[in-house]
């Protein structure tokens, strides 16, 4: 049908040539007679023919390169598209507004040559910031819409609406997000950029075994996070090409839709924290909720291997808290009554250093 297509615009533009310049053409080279030789039918007719020819052998690349256009067009998310033909039409407008002024311009090359130029350029800068800001735009929308929520409901309770809940690679493949989920610990949309999903395809479809592992855990936790939760998720098509660091990608998020970082880097944390992006760190609760011993109370507990300094003997709390005991080397495979004497808050967690019971009586 394209093809088709193709052919009917060479004949019209090719009968459309022929009525206006061959019947000059043929005067030029002298031909007057007969007269209707100089007939704009015949023109058209002549036009239509060559042209219709011709569209043979430049039909088909013609029709590829239309077709690699739509191939394009189709990939591109519908809201970058609409807000880059936005930016196209208003560019487009503001120049046809300059042109309207240069055409008084005696000037040929002003007046003829530089109002094209102004709207291929024009055009350009308008669909390049309507497609590169579109997060921007959305978000002022977004924003617009909430203060007329607001002037609206004035006369009611005001309600809080949880800010969205961004989560990044790391905290997906460590697989702890689903079961908070599960808890409605985390309130509000849990939003998934598209530029984490293609970072964890890419792990999962690497050739080392581990990191292939890691990206398939993380696909599974969003799929049991999306089917098997009763929580809102959310799929964000954008993307923010003259960014290349995904990390970086996370924090122009936060910023853009005023949501809230969720991960388990140490270093992402820091970041968030130096520009002002709210984050939420997985390992900072693991470690707000584990259990508070003191000084002076009692464990039971098994001490399973020696530790690093003489004598010493390492147990765990369930939670996985690890408690040096001094003088525990002999109590190796052994449950033992301990005595706590200090609690220590590192940046891996909390470590708790005991001494045996018995050998608190002996003294």
């Amino acid at each position: 049908m394209l093809k088709k297509i193709v052919h009917l615009f060479f004949i019209i533009t090719g009968g459309t040539a022929g009525y206006l310049y061959v019947p000059d053409i043929f005067r030029l080279l002298g031909i007057t007679e007969p007269g209707w030789l100089t007939s704009p039918y015949l023109g058209t007719v002549l036009g239509a023919i060559i042209l219709f020819l011709l569209s043979y052998w430049v039909a088909d690349y013609i029709v590829n390169f239309l077709k690699w256009i739509e191939d394009g067009l189709i990939k591109v998310p519908v809201g970058d598209l609409f807000f880059g033909s936005i930016g196209l039409i208003i560019g487009l407008v503001i120049a046809y507004l300059i042109n309207i002024t240069l055409q008084d311009i005696k000037i040929q090359v002003i007046s003829q040559v530089l109002p094209l130029f102004i709207m291929i350029l024009l055009g350009y800068f308008g669909f390049q910031v309507g497609f590169r800001r579109r997060e921007e735009f959305v978000a002022l929308l977004n924003r617009k819409e909430r203060e007329k929520k607001r002037g609206t409901q004035e006369a009611e309770a005001p309600v809080a609406v949880p800010k969205a809940k961004i989560l990044d690679t790391s905290v997906i493949i460590d697989g702890r997000i689903a079961d908070i989920c599960q808890t409605n610990f985390l309130e509000g949309t849990i939003v998934i950029p598209q530029f984490v999903l293609g970072e964890l395809q890419h792990i999962a479809d690497s050739s080392d075994a581990l990191k292939r592992n890691r990206g398939r855990r993380g696909l599974d936790v969003l799929n049991r996070i999306q089917k098997e939760l009763p929580i809102k998720v959310e799929i964000y098509e954008g993307d923010f090409e003259e960014i290349p660091e995904v990390d970086s990608k996370l924090i122009k998020l936060a910023k853009v839709i005023g949501g809230i970082v969720v991960t388990n880097d140490f270093n992402l944390n820091k970041v968030c924290d130096l520009q002002g992006v709210a984050v939420l760190n997985i390992n900072d609760l693991a470690n707000a909720v584990k259990p508070v011993v003191l000084p002076g109370e009692e464990l039971l507990v098994q001490v399973i291997k020696d530790g690093k300094e003489q004598n010493q003997g390492i147990a765990y709390l369930d939670d996985g808290t690890m408690i040096v005991v001094e003088e525990g080397r002999h109590y190796i495979g052994k449950s033992i009554e301990v005595l706590i004497t200090s609690v220590l808050q590192t940046s891996a967690g909390r470590m708790i250093f005991a001494k045996p019971k018995l050998l608190e009586k002996a003294l």
